[in-house]
């Protein structure tokens, strides 16, 4: 039976093998590698109580941990391998490597060879940067192995102009594994530069291609750890190529410990003079260590020198520099006695000396957080410089920016100047606007008075000791406005549209409302501004609240009062778009929420609002292809827009959170679960940060934390969020709030996994109720039919399977996986229903539809195969079910719980047919046994452990 919204992490076959033991399954791997290392830190004393932890949570990993760390004590040198140099040179030209002949050594470092290579399998002609491990670590490194096939990984993730293309990948014939990169002909970047004798301005154009092939990388989820100007090659024609992500670390791979970069062979996994100072320590890697190396790249580019002047070249006295010494301004750099020094120099000295000084110095600060917080934001600095503008890094007083601008605009001052005699007349035209100026300003000075005499006594009433409760505060502003400001109507709008709006922040919709209501009449006399806010705000309101159709009504009435001249009211028109937009999504509209949301994003984009503003109309238009099941369009559109966050150093507020949330989501549906929970976990992180408990954000975060839980089987945990959820958002939002339905339906589908299908049917019937008017009522209808199946009440279950069918392939489209997984459970339902004839068609189209959506490796895929070896048993076919069921055996291993759990029912079939054959009922019967004891192991409370129960019953009997 497969659970819904279940999670596979996706993982590649690694051909993992440690020397002086047999093959390691490479999923286990993934799983045993950062634990082994672990492990290996603590004293021999201190692994026992670890051992046990991860044995209670993880048994088939802790056994494999006891199996090696039995070995270390054998023989404590099987992580390492000495290399010799002649095992290191093992690979001589004209070797023939997987379709390739090695040519010439083009490179050497401390994992692994490059060599020129061409095509020796007659296919093609193409030469290629052929990578190799050293031979010596080719069948025994298991740390620089799993590098190597990360590197691998990685370059195939990563598609971009200045970064080298992978070309092909493989393992040769004697176990060695190679990589075929794009083979760049050209210089490295520092080379390049000087026999070009290229400018500061040229130098800074070459090296905004390596920001850019980075923060490509850093979208990826990917830090390289090794930039140096070595891995920086430049082609004849100035375009660049980044290379070698042999130990780039993928931000988001589950388990990987960053804290070591030494590997147990003892070489350094990075470049000293290029490290940043958290990698000599030990610390955690992050983007921030690829800004402080390109800041040392840069600094060399435009000095020739390194940051750091040190009395002996030896690695520890590098090391005492990166750490503790202050790098030199680069400008200082290219300076010493003035009659020692040519022109030139001085002149790079001055063109140094300022921004480029500033800039450098900011990228290698010692402090990742006092660094660029991105490369995008170091790139962005440098364009600043070289367009003339004041740059992030310099102390932005005013004589700096006026400096900037005047030398960016010397001409177009001199012209101005001529002109301003002439506007001196002009003020005397424009004399009576100054009394309307000073009605503004006392009044902007008025609500700055009130803002601040309203926390002043605050602080009065809650004393020394008691902290000011942000509600209280504001129903104190409401009573303060509507005394103090009774007789100033503009003003009063203005304020409480203000308090309105932090009630919507807070999660406060209700009082959001509410006060609103009490500026009706003042705000007749407001600005169209403030007015056009309101409406807006009324609106966001009312479809948080679960209204969603009273919020289109009242927006749509009013649509005829924006007004798109000037910026204020462009960006005001383009916030009311988008929570239209919202509310016709709500109605489940999506044709007429794109058109909002893509005229909202047009505003924005003519507006040159880059950051956060376009990136809140991205998240909209991403979550319509969410709601359509078009996963992936989803997720590329929610990650372009947390880099364009990224970019403005944005990443923290409400649009993060709410990137997060969609984003766990839509990892989970996916079926990766890693990636799920650490989004959630990154979403939960910045709500609690910035709204504290309770908040709808932090909420949401937390019940999608609970779905991982259900997942996991780890349902007491999942059931202590849900309903804590549940508590709070009855409070927020009411009893009859869709994400009640939310709850209700997660809270069901709990009570299926232990077998009360009494509670689980109430449960799901509320949750069908709830979602009346929502997308994700076909969800709803689809558990109950699932839960009424499986307790053998198909008469009631077929109507709902059909019913939640049609409406996937309505909502999403016949080849959506979704459908095909209807058509699964349907088929399902009509072989229960002993009608195999009704069941065939339907359990073949399932199969193919999900192979083609999902993938032949999504465990939804292997639920359908499972049922469509069901159906040949049923058929008396046991061959052709014997065939499905090795072939799900071949495509799934057990990484997670719920490829655990398709296996154990897969095999659990497979023994009901030994069962069935006339002398295979003992051979079955044993073979029950051990699944059910792996079952009771892990989930001894659950659909699946009830499933195996009664297949042995069967077999029994």
């Amino acid at each position: 039976m497969a659970h819904p919204g279940a999670i596979v992490a996706l993982w590649r076959p690694l051909h993992l093998h440690i020397r002086g033991s047999p093959r390691v399954n490479p999923e286990l791997w993934s799983l045993v590698e950062p634990l082994l290392d672990e492990l290996l830190e603590l004293a021999p004393g201190e692994r026992a109580p670890r051992l046990d932890a991860i044995d209670r949570e993880q048994p088939d990993v802790a056994a494999e941990l006891r199996r090696l760390l039995a070995h270390e004590s054998t023989q404590p040198d099987f992580l390492a391998t000495p290399v010799s140099q002649a095992s290191i040179h093992a690979s001589l030209p004209g070797m023939r490597v997987g379709p390739y002949r090695l040519l010439e050594m083009i490179g050497e470092g401390g994992m692994g060879q490059v060599w020129l290579a061409e095509r020796a399998d007659g296919l093609f002609e193409r030469r290629v940067a052929l990578k190799l491990l050293h031979p010596g670590f080719a069948g025994a490194g298991a740390g620089l192995r799993v590098r190597f096939d990360r590197e691998r990984q990685i370059l195939a993730s990563l598609g971009h102009e200045h970064v080298a293309r992978l070309l092909d990948a493989g393992i040769a014939a004697d176990g060695q594994p190679y990589l075929a990169l794009e083979y760049v002909e050209g210089q490295n970047i520092t080379e390049y530069a000087t026999q070009r004798k290229l400018s500061v301005v040229q130098k800074l154009s070459l090296f905004l291609q390596v920001c850019s092939a980075v923060s490509h990388a850093h979208a990826s989820l990917v830090v390289h750890r090794d930039l140096k100007p070595s891995n920086i090659m430049v082609t004849p024609g100035g375009a660049v190529r980044l290379l070698d992500f042999g130990i780039a670390k993928l931000l988001d791979a589950p388990g990987r410990d960053t804290t070591n970069e030494t590997t147990r062979t003892g070489t350094r996994a990075f470049t000293l003079h290029y490290a940043a100072p958290e990698q000599i320590r030990g610390e955690q890697v992050t983007t921030g260590t690829d800004v402080y190396s390109l800041g040392v790249v840069l600094y060399e580019l435009l000095t020739g020198r390194k940051p750091y002047r040190i009395r002996r070249d030896t690695d520890a006295e590098w090391e005492e520099a990166i750490l503790g010494a202050e790098p030199m301004r680069p400008s200082a750099m290219t300076r010493g006695r003035a009659d020692l020094i040519s022109r030139s120099e001085r002149r790079l000295s001055r063109m140094l000396s300022g921004d480029l000084d500033n800039i450098a110095l900011k990228a290698l600060h010692k402090r990742p957080e006092e660094r660029y917080l991105s490369v995008e934001a170091l790139a962005a600095d440098i364009r600043r410089h070289l367009n003339g503008r004041p740059v992030e890094a310099h102390a932005r007083n005013i004589g700096y920016r006026l400096g900037k601008y005047m030398g960016r605009n010397a001409v177009q001052i001199a012209l101005v100047s001529g002109v301003i005699a002439l506007l001196g007349i002009a003020l005397y035209v424009v004399s009576w606007q100054a009394n309307e100026a000073r009605a503004e300003a006392r009044r902007a000075q008025a609500m700055h008075d009130f803002v601040i005499g309203l926390f002043e006594q605050a602080e009065k009433e809650a004393g020394p000791s008691n902290a000011v409760d942000i509600r209280r505060l504001l129903e104190a502003g409401v009573r303060r406005t509507n005394t103090q400001f009774a007789q100033q109507p503009i003003t009063r709008a203005e304020l409480l549209t203000m308090i309105a709006r932090i009630h919507l922040r807070l999660g406060d919709y209700a009082a959001a409302i509410a006060v609103l209501d009490q500026q009706k009449s003042a705000l007749l006399l407001a600005p169209s501004g403030v007015q056009i806010e309101a409406l807006q705000l009324r609106g966001d309101a009312l479809r948080q609240l679960g209204n969603p159709g009273e919020c289109r009504d009242l927006l749509i009435a009013h649509e005829d009062q924006l007004d798109e001249r000037g910026e204020a009211a462009r960006r005001e028109a383009a916030a009311y778009q988008s929570v239209l937009g919202r509310c016709e999504r709500g109605l489940q509209n999506i044709s007429a929420a794109r058109t909002h949301f893509k005229r909202a994003l047009a505003l924005r984009e003519a507006l040159g609002d880059a950051g956060e503003a376009q990136a809140e109309s991205l998240v909209d238009l991403a979550a319509l292809e969410g709601d359509a099941g078009h996963s992936k369009v989803a997720m590329t559109g929610m990650l372009d827009a947390l880099q364009r966050l990224r970019v403005a150093h944005d990443e923290q507020g409400p649009l993060a959170i709410s990137i997060w949330l969609n984003l766990g989501s839509l990892y989970r549906e996916s079926s990766n679960g890693v990636a799920a929970e650490n989004a959630y976990r990154m979403a939960e992180r910045l709500a609690v940060s910035l709204y504290g408990n309770g908040h709808p954000n932090t909420i949401d975060a937390e019940r999608g934390l609970a779905a991982i839980y259900v997942d996991q089987g780890k349902l007491d945990q999942a059931e202590a969020l849900f309903k804590q959820a549940e508590i709070q958002l009855t409070r927020l939002l009411g009893p009859n709030h869709p994400d009640l339905g939310s709850m209700s339906n997660s809270l069901g589908i709990i009570a299926w996994e232990r077998g009360d299908v009494a509670t689980a049917e109430t449960r799901l019937r509320r949750a069908i109720v709830l979602w009346a008017t929502s997308p994700r009522l076909q969800g709803g209808v689809f558990n109950l039919a699932m839960v009424l199946h499986s307790a053998g009440r198909d008469a009631e279950a077929d109507p709902l399977a059909q019913r939640a069918l049609a409406m996937r392939e309505q909502q999403f489209g016949a080849g959506n996986g979704l459908v095909g997984v209807s058509l699964r459970q349907l088929g399902e339902i009509r072989l229960a229903e002993n009608n195999p004839a009704a069941a065939e068609p339907l359990l073949l189209r399932a199969v193919a539809i999900l192979d083609a959506d999902y993938g032949p490796t999504h465990t939804a895929t292997g639920w359908a195969q499972l049922a469509l070896a069901k159906l040949r048993t049923a058929q008396q076919r046991p061959d052709a079910a014997q065939a499905l069921i090795a072939g799900i055996e071949r495509q799934f291993k057990p990484v997670d719980t719920e490829h655990r759990r398709l296996l154990w029912a897969a095999r659990t079939l497979a023994a009901q047919l030994q069962c069935a054959q006339p002398h295979g009922a003992a051979q079955g019967r044993h073979a029950l046994q051990l699944i059910r004891g792996e079952v009771v192991a892990e989930l001894p409370v659950s659909v699946i452990a009830r499933d195996t129960d009664a297949a042995l019953r069967g077999c029994q009997l």
